[in-house]
């Protein structure tokens, strides 16, 4: 594939350096520093986002809905013909429901469990109830509205994935995504080398949750799974890498050349879990995701090699050509 990059169909803004969550898989909410992307930043981004295609951008953090300018952004964009989504705790989404539907096109809440076990990972007492409310104020203001999950499976959860589907069909949620636990790089502010082994399973854990899938594809709610089955049994074969030392299989995934995380202090990404390629703080965002350092990154990138990749919790493929 041509290193240099012409189009870019997917961006991912962190919005906030803050979250209002205190999980013990994620380290962000550590951070003392409060710091934001800014509609200043998005207009100078904005002739480049333009210019390289975008067609989805997803805002993050942190949590994106501590952003101040999140819903003036999102405006811009939406008039620009860029669909807008964003990933959330949900603890703020009844704060903000009639800003939710009027300015954005779907969202993507954590949900990590029925709510003792999802309260219990997120350190907040009474998160899913917060969640839940949050979803009604919505879907009051927008019957249909769509609101997906996502799941991080680990220790805590690897038992209940069927009760978590569960869960999220009784808060009318459209879907329901499951991904392993990442223990190995240092995206969501984890400290270099920190160990992160808690998260995983012991063998007889790892059965249990081969059952717990077999259950879940076996019950009506899969419907909702945006997983295919074989996705679902690669987060088996990732926790078996992990109990016995082995790397995993890497997944199908081109994200370093359909997508970029660019981060509020300008950092830019390939992904989540690769190193930074540039910094767009004082240059413009082509100019970082092109520069020699990013290109010499694409080129030299082996997917089914790479240890981070092979290590990769969440990938991306787009089936379309990359120029």
């Amino acid at each position: 594939m041509n290193p240099r990059l012409a189009r870019l169909p997917v961006l991912v803004i962190s919005a906030h350096s803050r979250c209002n969550c205190r999980c013990g898989m994620c380290d962000i909410w550590r951070t003392r520093e409060s710091r934001q992307f800014t509609m200043a930043d998005l207009r100078r981004h904005l002739s480049d986002i333009r210019e390289l295609g975008v067609e989805w951008l997803v805002f993050t953090g942190g949590e994106a809905l501590m952003n101040a300018d999140l819903f003036a952004m999102a405006r811009v964009l939406r008039d620009t013909g860029i669909r807008v989504s964003v990933l959330t705790s949900g603890l703020l989404l009844g704060r903000y429901a009639r800003d939710i539907v009027a300015h954005i096109d779907d969202v993507i809440v954590s949900l990590d469990g029925p709510r003792g076990i999802h309260d219990s990972i997120r350190g907040v007492i009474g998160a899913f109830d917060q969640l839940a409310s949050g979803v009604r104020a919505i879907h009051a203001a927008a019957p249909g509205y769509p609101i997906g999950a996502r799941c991080t499976v680990q220790k805590a959860n690897h038992a209940a994935l069927l009760d978590t589907a569960h869960a999220a069909r009784s808060l009318n949620l459209n879907s329901i995504s499951y991904l392993a636990v990442d223990v190995s790089s240092d995206a969501f502010h984890h400290a270099p080398g920190a160990p992160r082994g808690k998260h995983l399973l012991t063998s007889h854990e790892i059965q249990r949750l081969e059952s717990e899938i077999a259950r879940l594809l076996g019950d009506p709610v899969s419907s909702m799974v945006a997983e295919t089955p074989a996705k679902l049994r690669r987060i088996v074969d990732y926790f078996h890498a992990a109990a016995n030392g082995a790397e995993p299989e890497a997944p199908l995934c081109n994200a370093p050349w359909v997508s970029a995380v660019l981060d509020f202090d300008g950092t830019v990404r390939p992904c989540f879990f690769q190193p930074a390629i540039g910094n767009a703080k004082h240059t413009s965002l082509a100019e970082a995701l092109n520069s020699e350092r990013a290109q010499n990154f694409r080129s030299s990138l082996d997917i089914a090699t790479n240890p981070i990749c092979r290590r990769c919790v969440c990938s991306l493929h787009r089936r379309e050509a990359v120029a």
